[in-house]
């Protein structure tokens, strides 16, 4: 399960050693402690990342599969952490070291930066080849969060891109190896835990309204498609 911790100014959020799948439990965990960085005074930043070789799977089919009927708002629970991240009062960097997919991918782009290790792991969009359609939301996050020409080649190909590929197409910002990776993640966050506060949120909230409309709109099955796998 998720673990958040503080060091200094920098809280550090581990989403655990596993899949890291959207359980409705973890999911739980993962938005009390964006309550905690979120009611924190002062300078503050959080860096997210996780043990093993998976960052995030995505989404939890068993959960979909189990119950097709709860479909939207369970979807509606995701896009929520979504947007919550995108409005954190508080700067944010993705410390990808291992697999990130579907909407743990999703999860990734809501931070303000990702670092991902240079030799492991691969950052994926994987939709188009398990036949499920983005929702508004997730597509106008992705959109928004990526150049152009890598969100259209991320979508519609279901490309996978291991660290060095995902620094040439802009998804993160640096690929260091394995053992630079959190020191340099927790470097950039103490280096922008001076921008946390309001006015950080209130220009997020206007740089991504559209994304964020979208993704606190109530979920029509048909934008959910097949509930197969993400």
């Amino acid at each position: 399960m998720p673990v958040l911790t503080r060091d200094g100014d920098v809280y550090l959020l581990n989403l655990g050693d596993g899949e890291n799948r959207f359980t409705p439990e973890w999911m739980a965990a993962v938005s009390e402690a964006f309550d905690e960085v979120e009611h924190a005074e002062g300078p503050r930043a959080l860096v997210t990342t996780a043990s093993g070789k998976i960052w995030s799977n995505g989404l939890d089919l068993d959960l979909l599969l189990a119950d097709p009927s709860g479909a939207g708002a369970y979807i509606a629970s995701v896009q929520t952490l979504f947007s919550r991240l995108l409005t954190l009062p508080a700067p944010s960097i993705a410390a990808l070291q291992g697999h990130t997919f579907a909407a743990g991918a999703m999860l990734a782009l809501a931070h303000d930066t990702r670092l991902m290790r240079a030799d492991r792991g691969f950052f994926c969009l994987p939709e188009i080849d398990l036949g499920i359609p983005f929702t508004p939301g997730m597509a106008a996050l992705v959109q928004a969060r990526l150049p152009h020409q890598t969100a259209h080649d991320a979508m519609i190909t279901g490309r996978r891109y291991g660290g060095h590929e995902a620094l040439a197409a802009g998804i993160v910002s640096s690929a260091p190896s394995e053992g630079e990776l959190l020191p340099a993640s927790m470097a950039a966050a103490r280096e922008l835990a001076r921008t946390a506060g309001a006015t950080l949120r209130t220009i997020r909230t206007e740089m991504y309204r559209r994304p964020l409309e979208l993704l606190r709109q109530g979920i029509d099955p048909l934008d959910i498609g097949a509930t197969g796998s993400d």
